[in-house]
Order: C-alpha cells, then structure tokens, then sequence
C-alpha cells in the first residue's frame, strides 16, 4: 500500500522517493556537479552561462544558443604599461594583427603618433618577420614581381595608419594565436591574431 502512494496512480516510480535511504540525497548530488560542470564549461568557453532549462528559447531562431550569449566586450589588445610603452618608445599605438585573404596573409597594422619615432617600423633597410612560437614558424613580408614588397615604407606620418603583410602559406598561423612582430629592433609581443 505503501508502495502505491509513492508511485501514485500510474506511471514509473518517482525516483527522489523510492529505493534505498540515500538515494535522493546522490541524486541531489549528481544534480549539483552537473550544474557545476556546466557553469565551469561556460565560463572556459568565456561565454555567458546559459541554464539547461530555456536555452534553446533564448537563441534567436536558427542560430545555436552559443550565438545569441556573445556580447560586444572587446578586451584591449594590451595592458595599460604596454601601450605606453608602445607610444612612448616607438611612437606607435593600435597595434593589430588580423588574418586576411582567408588567412593565406597575416595583415600587422599600426597608428603613427611621433613620426621620428616610428621611421624604424617604415625602413626599408629593416626586414620585418612575423614569429608564431605554438606553430614554430616566421613568416616574412612577400615580395612580388611588379609591386615590391608588401609593405608601406613611406616617410612616416602623424596620425596615420600603416600596415605590412606576411605570407601564411599553408596557414600556420591561426586565429587566436599570440605573435611576436620583429622589425630590426622594434619588437611587438604577445600580439593576438584576429
């Protein structure tokens, strides 16, 4: 009689009630870790975390639910002390580096602020490599028949940006990857590819 208040009227046995004396109490446990895995995995992904419950509601129709957490927060490319340290030394700040042509070039960009400062960057004296320490390679600025080098060597102005290429061939060097930009003594670390 007992057994039929748990089970109630029809159905499988609840299984929170039922069995043995710890059995609702690992449920609530494994119940536990798995909201605890599933809060570490979103915050690794450095997505919001969405609940189990509702997260195909949240996402817009026909976009997955990783989709519809991204938010628009860019985190700086550098730490306070490097940037000055860029501008200061170098003359130089907004240093990006971006995959381009369906990352077959890696595309280094920069904003002059001191010209004399900056003129190394522009030197056509300096050869520029790019270095990617997880793929063990440097990759050089391409130079072609007709046009030359695929860089800007002009006499460096204020307020104006500048960019080089670098061949990818084979596609080494990868989307999230940190890179090292060496132009003789200029040297950019830790620079992340976009």
């Amino acid at each position: 009689m007992l057994e039929n208040k748990v089970r109630g009227p029809a159905g499988p046995p609840d299984l929170a009630t039922s069995g043995p004396r710890g059995t609702s109490t690992m449920l609530q446990r494994n119940r536990f870790s798995q909201t605890r895995l599933m809060l570490l995995a979103g915050l690794l992904a450095g997505g919001a975390f969405l609940p189990a419950m509702g997260a195909e509601q949240a996402a817009p129709a026909g976009k997955p639910a990783a989709a519809a957490a991204r938010t628009r927060y860019q985190p700086d490319r550098f730490a306070g002390r490097a940037a000055k340290y860029y501008q200061l030394l170098w003359g130089v700040d907004s240093l990006s580096v971006k995959l381009a042509e369906s990352g077959a070039v890696v595309r280094f960009g920069y904003r002059v602020l001191d010209p004399d400062k900056a003129r190394a960057l522009n030197d056509k004296g300096n050869e520029p490599s790019l270095i990617d320490p997880r793929a063990g390679v440097a990759l050089v600025v391409p130079k072609m028949e007709k046009i030359g080098q695929l860089r800007q060597t002009a006499t460096p102005e204020a307020g104006k940006a500048y960019w080089m290429a670098f061949s990818n061939k084979g596609r080494p060097v990868k989307k999230g990857d940190r890179v090292d930009v060496v132009i003789g003594q200029f040297r950019a670390q830790g620079l992340v590819v976009d």
